[in-house]
């Protein structure tokens, strides 16, 4: 596995944009204008939305994620109601509140196609700049308007109709489930008082003077000795019981005595096996001897581990209160989080930031709202069941990445971290999905084969064009001499892997399947169901049985 050293230190993000057109503003930094008179629309009272029946998650097993019992709330929120919401999400941010505004008017009066392209391009810049105020405000309590604008992407709730603001009003605002899964709002509040660090990015290097980082960066390290102890702890504990099992095993046998021939009344001698048996007892005994010398010792350490974690969450603390919420890096994940947006979105995608029933296409099942995630993320691990496994020191944990939900046009997934570089045993990775794709099962398909493919180069470090699961598809891809980016390629493949060939369609190349097959193996339901499908899955499950029983699987 990959050095600590080996990653390059964890950086800021300024993201500079031209605000295009100048518009002369008024001084007030905290101008409140006239909003209401700008737009004509006004909320109709359609108040019928669509079918909020549950849908069933569908997975035939579910590792890790709870079930989704409810979708949606029985009764939606009123905030799009408010006939104040636009006024109220701008008032309060200075100028560029005013910017987005004044752009926003003449986006919409504008007849002019090529005007209406030059707007359209002012306005995506302004709103980004004037939503970097918002999120800073995120640590607090925001209104509904302002939060709904973080979290949707909803700055005047006419910009959609009657169906979809019944839509959104009905979804659940919070984290019931407790799922690493969040919205922009909620990501903000959590970086911006310090209970998740900043992304980490390679652009600009992070400042070392700000003491919520350094303690952050600290707590997240002894974190993950804490962790890393109590797994050698626990394992030691293991191998501890499975001596006193082995033990018990052989007293049983050497207890076992058959009377002399002629004297029924008098047991014989110990028999040459069960002298060799009192051979591996006294073997037995000094093995336990020595894995509860070092239980002992990973006993104290992980309890000093254990006691630097609290001392480092109190100081955490009480720095927290002397400064309140740390701007500094909700402004520096703002700028990540754009990067996200950028990537999830494409070049060639639509990269309009408000959310507005000209572009609104999805359906209730395919907006990237938490439940929806979860549900298939569930069933991503049906077919898929090691796609967060991670390994460390031999032993196989789920780990479940962050997965951050945000409000743009995008159809991709994607990967920003496979893992904290401080803690590789049990941080989370990190993952952004765009709420609006055309096919969510398809944006979370390439998020997971982002992150698979990431995790699995990590771990092979300077040997991930010649080992493990990065290796092996390298080399097929250099033999056969493609071009283009291999990671997409995999990632492609990836998706195929897990849409088509685990129904028994036949789309990969026959060494790809081989090399998925086994480094990704599917669920063995699937498996069972494939090998009766066609002789080609047949002899991969048959290449299982065989590395089993050579032990080398």
């Amino acid at each position: 596995m990959a050095q600590d050293n080996n990653f390059q230190e964890e950086a800021d993000s300024e993201i500079t944009e031209l605000l295009g057109t100048a518009v002369e503003l008024p001084p007030s930094d905290n101008l409140v204008p006239d909003y209401d008179s700008s737009f004509e629309d006004s909320l109709d009272e359609d108040t019928n939305g669509p079918d909020n029946d549950a849908e069933a998650s569908g997975a035939a097993l579910q590792i890790g994620f709870p079930e989704i019992i409810k979708r949606f709330e029985e009764q939606p929120h009123t905030a799009f109601d408010d006939p104040n919401y636009y006024k109220t999400a701008l008032s309060h941010e200075g100028n560029i509140a005013q910017r987005v505004h004044m752009i926003l008017q003449k986006y919409i009066n504008s007849k002019d196609i090529k005007d209406r392209g030059v707007f359209r391009q002012q306005i995506t810049t302004a709103y980004w700049d004037f939503l970097a105020g918002v999120a800073r405000k995120a640590p607090a309590n925001l209104p509904d308007p302002k939060k709904y604008l973080l979290r949707f992407s909803i700055l005047h709730p006419t910009f959609i109709d009657a169906e979809t603001r019944n839509l959104f009003a009905k979804i659940i605002v919070d984290n019931e489930l407790a799922q690493p899964v969040y919205y922009l709002d909620e990501w903000f509040k959590l970086v911006g008082n310090g209970t998740i660090r900043i992304s980490t990015t390679d652009e600009v290097q992070v400042t070392r003077s700000n003491s919520q980082i350094q303690l952050q960066q600290l707590l997240d390290k002894a974190k993950g000795k804490r962790e890393g102890a109590r797994g050698l702890l626990k394992a030691k504990d293991a191998e501890r019981s499975n001596l006193e099992n082995a033990l018990t095993e052989r007293l049983h046998l050497i207890m076992e005595h058959f009377p002399f021939e002629g004297l029924p009344d008098i047991n014989a001698g110990y028999s040459d096996g069960q002298k060799r048996v009192i051979g591996e007892i006294q073997e037995l005994l000094k093995n336990m001897l020595k894995s509860d010398r070092d239980l002992n010792i990973f006993s104290k350490d992980f309890f000093q581990a254990e006691e630097d974690v609290n001392v480092l969450k109190e100081k955490l603390a009480e720095e927290r209160d002397k400064t309140g919420a740390n701007v500094q890096a909700v402004d520096t994940e703002f700028g990540t989080i754009r990067q996200m947006a950028k990537m999830t979105i494409g070049r060639q995608g639509n990269h309009f930031p408000i959310l507005t029933k000209e572009y609104f296409h999805c359906t209730a099942n395919d907006v990237a709202f938490r439940e929806n995630v979860i549900t298939q993320l569930t069933r991503i691990e049906s077919i898929d069941p090691e796609a967060f496994f991670r390994s460390y020191k031999n032993r196989a944990t789920r780990i479940a990445p962050f997965v951050i939900l945000i409000p743009g046009y995008g159809d991709s997934g994607m990967c920003w971290e496979p893992f904290d570089r401080f803690n590789r045993a049990t941080s989370r990775g990190r993952i952004a999905i765009p709420m609006y794709p055309k096919n969510l099962t398809l944006a979370l398909l390439s998020a997971v084969a982002d992150l698979r493919w990431q995790v699995a180069k990590e771990k092979a470090s300077y040997y991930w064009m010649e080992e493990g699961l990065t290796g092996n598809y390298y080399q097929w891809f250099s033999a056969r001499k493609l071009k283009g980016d291999l990671k997409d390629y995999f990632i492609e493949d990836y998706i195929t892997w897990m849409t088509k060939e685990s129904e028994g369609i036949q789309k990969l190349d026959k060494e790809v399947r081989g090399i998925f097959w086994r480094h990704m193996p599917f669920a063995q339901p699937v498996k069972e169901k494939l090998k009766n499908r066609s002789f080609v899955y047949q002899e991969l499950y048959q290449r299982d049985i065989n590395r089993a029983m050579s032990d080398g699987y």
